[in-house]
């Protein structure tokens, strides 16, 4: 097997090893982790395949619990949603009377109808592992640095649109994201000559946690890939040996 596909498996290898302790996870094979990681097993198209779909599982679980963690969304800097764009003239305005309280609590809120949502994503994700063919898993491993990242969005994103919508407005309407949200617009609007407000916020908020959900599989994939410092167990030390043919 030539080292391009190698380096993928050592991404899917890699990836079980930090993640088998975490609660919640997909249950593993461990006699089928046992023979892909045997000095003298054949990685066969069968065995790195089997292999592949085991280190998605967990991976994908570790995203999940990350996000759908109290600030997994609003404690990160890099996926926290921010005000939409459309209403930053309208919230820009509300902070100059004085309503800076309240459009914080508005911005809060999206975040935590995001984290709430990103829950429901595991059981969707391990149906399209469970759908993998052998030809997925090696359009995978040939393919570009994220080529599992965009095998999910492929196969998930609508049935994860689908999914994440009710939740996401029944948590903020719990939360009173939306009264926050309709008092806002109500001030707003009131402003004597401003264009009137009109959003769908559900439809924003969904599209962030989707973006974030595939932004944290994206750089959970890349840091597998290339963190040099997750070479240092045993378990690596014998997949880079194949690799190099020592």
């Amino acid at each position: 097997m030539t080292s391009r596909r190698l380096l993928p498996f050592v991404f899917s290898a890699t990836l079980l090893v930090p993640l088998l302790i975490l609660p919640g996870c997909a249950s593993i094979d461990m006699a089928a982790i046992d023979t892909i990681l045997s000095a003298e097993a054949p990685l066969d198209e069968g065995t790195v395949a089997s292999g592949l779909k085991e280190a998605l599982s967990v991976g994908t679980g570790r995203a999940v619990e990350t996000l759908s963690s109290d600030g997994g969304f609003g404690a990160n800097d890099l996926l926290r949603i921010p005000i939409p764009e459309n209403l930053e003239t309208m919230t820009n305005r509300l902070r100059a009377v004085g309503l800076n309280d309240q459009v914080d609590q508005f911005e809060d809120q999206m975040n935590t109808a995001a984290e709430q949502a990103a829950g429901l994503a595991l059981d969707v994700f391990a149906g399209a592992i469970r759908e993998m063919t052998i030809q997925d898993a090696f359009g995978i491993l040939n393919g570009p640095e994220n080529a599992a990242t965009l095998y999910f969005r492929d196969r998930t994103e609508e049935a994860l649109t689908t999914r994440f919508g009710p939740v996401v407005d029944d948590v903020m309407q719990q939360l009173g994201v939306v009264r926050v949200y309709e008092d806002l617009v109500t001030r707003y609007n009131a402003i004597p000559l401003v264009r009137p407000v009109q959003f769908d916020l559900e439809t924003y908020v969904v599209g962030q946690t989707l973006n974030g959900m595939f932004s944290t599989l994206a750089s959970e994939e890349q840091r597998i890939r290339e963190d040099p410092l997750a070479r240092t167990t045993q378990l690596l030390q014998r997949v880079f040996g194949r690799r190099s043919g020592s």
